[in-house]
């Protein structure tokens, strides 16, 4: 791991589990795979608050553990996974976008407690769901179960992996560690529960006698020590999944700037095809027959089969290769090739990152170096139309920043400068590399930014927290509109605008963010795609 991917961990770690779980996440990350006691000796801890800190971060997936030969369990960090949870919001978005409110929560609660079972989750929903409607309305159990087996069906979540029933030893010791497998067949099946009954409202019973309120207690612990039906089948959110929904939308709205929106709807219906059986890291998807693709298209587009097999011809001949051509059977048989779109989405992220930091004259260079692969000085002088003087200052600027890289092809074995051709080129998987790592930087900065400002705020955000918490005590009351309008004078006018300039300060940091964020996902699957390939 880079040192921008470790001091960006340590800063999500800290600003999500604390101190304690930062410490001993940076620390595994930092050394690799070590064992319980070795942990708490490095890191100078408590025995017991390594323990809770390995425990969390387990229940998150960000620390795996293995048994290792001589009979010790040796904890790993996964420095991709904590990295994720820069993209948590964007999960949430999706799920909110695809299966309305409910999806939404669902996400979100397993995001936040990494692991759940099926009901735990379905009753934390409906209450939370039933707070925010009006008075006498409430969420049925059913609904929420409903979204759950729509996000189950369409891979959004899976099954955690489980120790086998049978592992129990009959005689002799436990291992040290339990063998968690995954059972591929069952990852997506939801367990038949009839969950029946409605989502609660917080206090919604401040009346009654010190009796009936005992009573009551008393049943929900008897109830609580009933194991739910699902016990032992804990769930969790594929990430896999969300990111191969964000390619699929990257490579439609690439399709759509560059040709019609018919084009991109096209593509789009191909992907949702094979969305389930395609894997997230396959370069193509599964043939597709152009029969299947006209039956499959959305209702709203009453477009005929012979204009749908001249888009499809249209988009194999592009340059791009978005679509390719795998056979004749069943009007011709079409594939999306993923891998070179990524290829071509992570190519104009590069362009567009050299057009804002060098400018327009130095895009046309790059641009002329990714078409004609290698170019000496006076060719990318002659093809680009730029006077000497300004394309070698572009190009030692360029070769500087590590955006191309100048290859020496030696006439003689002596390396003779004189009778040595040197050709500029760019290398877009290490050019992509580095990019991706200023881009882990600048996220670490803006956290480190937004921090600072909310220290340097605090006492005012805590007075402004008072006071609100003030406000709707004495509404709830039935305060008269005096009493509130004095309460509301406590924050001062000059200390009102400096809320108002901290709110649209973080604000506009949360979205610098969410923006890079989106350039290091197309960056990161370029990336991994290119390595597996």
């Amino acid at each position: 791991m880079t040192q921008a991917e470790t001091q960006l961990s340590s800063l999500l770690l800290r600003e999500h589990f604390g101190e304690i779980v930062e410490t001993i996440g940076t620390h595994l990350i930092r050394t690799g795979g070590q064992p319980l006691r070795m942990i708490a000796h490095d890191a100078g801890m408590p025995l017991d608050q390594v323990r809770k800190a390995l425990c969390v971060l387990i229940q998150h997936n960000m620390v795996t553990y293995r048994l290792q030969k001589r009979g010790l369990v040796e904890y790993e960090a996964q420095c991709s996974r904590v990295l994720r949870i820069l993209r948590y919001p964007r999960y949430i978005y999706t799920a909110k976008t695809l299966y309305s409110d409910t999806g939404e929560l669902i996400v979100e609660e397993l995001l936040l407690n990494g692991q759940m079972t099926m009901s735990a989750v379905v009753k934390k929903v409906a209450d939370r769901l039933t707070e925010t409607m009006e008075e006498g309305k409430t969420m049925d159990y059913s609904e929420v179960s409903n979204t759950f087996v729509h996000l189950a069906d369409t891979h959004f979540v899976q099954r955690c992996p489980s120790a086998p029933e049978n592992q129990e030893p009959s005689d002799g010791p436990r291992p040290p560690a339990p063998t968690l497998v995954f059972n591929e067949k069952d990852m997506y099946v939801v367990p038949k529960l009839t969950l029946t009954g409605k989502g609660k409202r917080r206090h919604s019973n401040n009346g009654g006698d010190e009796g009936g309120s005992k009573a009551k207690r008393a049943k929900q612990e008897a109830d609580s020590e009933e194991a739910p039906p699902d016990d032992g089948i804990y769930w969790q959110v594929n990430i896999d999944r969300f990111h191969q929904h964000f390619r699929d939308q990257a490579i439609v709205s690439a399709v759509a700037n560059r040709m019609d929106q018919t084009s991109s709807e096209i593509v789009r219906t191909m992907l949702r095809m094979s969305e389930v059986t395609t894997s997230s890291n396959a370069p193509y998807t599964q043939p597709l027959s152009s029969n299947e693709i006209f039956r499959s298209l959305p209702a709203g587009y009453n477009i005929s089969k012979q204009i749908l097999d001249q888009y499809l011809t249209l988009l194999a001949d592009d340059p791009l290769q978005f679509v390719g051509k795998s056979g004749e059977s069943g009007g011709g048989m079409y594939v999306i090739n993923l891998h070179k779109a990524l290829a071509c989405l992570a190519t104009a992220t590069l362009e567009s990152i050299v057009q804002e930091r060098f400018g327009s004259r130095c895009a046309r260079i790059f641009r002329l170096l990714l078409r004609k692969k290698h170019l000496e000085q006076k060719q990318i002088e002659d093809f680009a139309m730029i006077p000497a003087k300004e394309a070698k200052e572009m190009m030692y600027k360029m070769l500087s920043a590590n955006i191309v890289a100048l290859q020496e092809i030696p006439k003689t074995p002596d390396h003779a400068p004189s009778r040595t051709f040197y050709l500029y080129t760019v290398n877009t998987l290490a050019s992509a590399r580095m990019l991706l790592h200023r881009c882990y930087k600048s996220v670490a900065n803006l956290i480190e930014r937004r921090l600072h400002e909310t220290k340097e705020n605090r006492r005012l955000l805590e007075k402004s927290q008072r006071v609100e918490a003030i406000l709707a005590s004495m509404q709830a009351t039935g305060a008269e509109e005096a009493q509130l309008q004095e309460i509301e004078e406590m924050i001062t006018a000059p200390e009102r605008l400096q809320l108002e300039n901290l709110k649209r300060n973080v604000n506009k940091i949360d979205a610098s963010e969410n923006q890079v964020d989106e350039t290091i996902f197309i960056l990161e699957s370029y990336v991994n795609s290119t390595v597996k390939h």
